[in-house]
């Protein structure tokens, strides 16, 4: 199975805040997620449906457990907590192999965002926005606040070439944002969730002009209806 990715470039990391980023403020945003375990944040992901998070594959291996929403700040006595139990795509093996994408049951119902219909193209230069509570640098602390940052598409061509300087072997598209341990998170373009944060370059936030990899949502409309319909996640 071929792995569905997106290209774009973003602005690089560094310091306490996203270069060229900001602060979302609460209330905005308000299908975003935190995947967490029982030492807290792993992973981003987002509200497909009133009881369903989209995340990566690879966020399983930290053993996620719940979910945190209601606020854009983790340390907010108002966030709302659930269970969860997990669909990871079948064919998924490693993050450079594809499929890298994971639904997660919740134990209760809440508020969602739009997705694209299958097979839906994004056009290069198109401006959309990645958020999440990831690290800001390499060797940094996870911020505690939600962070954006706006990118833009680009051509798939001029993706390849980049990657392929550093010897990387990304199929189809890619994105660039760098905002490290915030895998799962969504790529939002034009208010619909087309991308999934799944990796970049050596986990490491010190190639600021190497594009991340995001899994094409719409790639995996079909998979996610039917694993939705069938509600088997353990």
């Amino acid at each position: 199975t071929s792995v569905e990715v997106y290209f774009s470039f973003a602005a690089a990391a560094d310091g306490s805040e996203i270069v060229n980023g900001k602060k979302v403020p609460d209330g905005k945003m308000p299908y975003m997620v935190s995947v967490q375990n029982g030492k807290g944040h792993i992973c981003g992901g987002f509200l497909y449906n009133e009881e369903f998070v989209i995340t990566a594959a690879h966020c399983d291996v930290e053993k996620p457990s719940h979910v945190v929403l209601g606020s854009n700040n983790l340390n907010n006595n108002k966030t709302m907590r659930f269970k969860i139990k997990k669909c990871k795509h079948e064919d998924y093996t490693k993050t450079t192999s594809g499929n890298d994408i994971m639904l997660l049951q919740l134990s209760n119902k809440v508020e969602q965002i739009k997705l694209p219909e299958s097979g839906t193209n994004v056009s290069p230069n198109t401006k959309c926005t990645v958020a999440g509570w990831g690290k800001t640098k390499s060797d940094g602390e996870q911020v505690k606040e939600l962070q954006m940052v706006e990118v833009s598409v680009i051509n798939l061509n001029q993706c390849r070439m980049v990657w392929k300087k550093y010897k990387g072997n990304i199929p189809n598209n890619v994105a660039s944002f760098c905002l490290q341990g915030d895998s799962g998170g969504p790529l939002v373009c034009g208010g619909m969730a087309v991308g999934i944060v799944s990796f970049n370059y050596k986990y490491n936030c010190n190639y600021p002009n190497l594009p991340n990899v995001y899994t094409d949502v719409s790639k995996y409309i079909d998979w996610i209806n039917k694993t939705v319909k069938q509600k088997k996640c353990k």
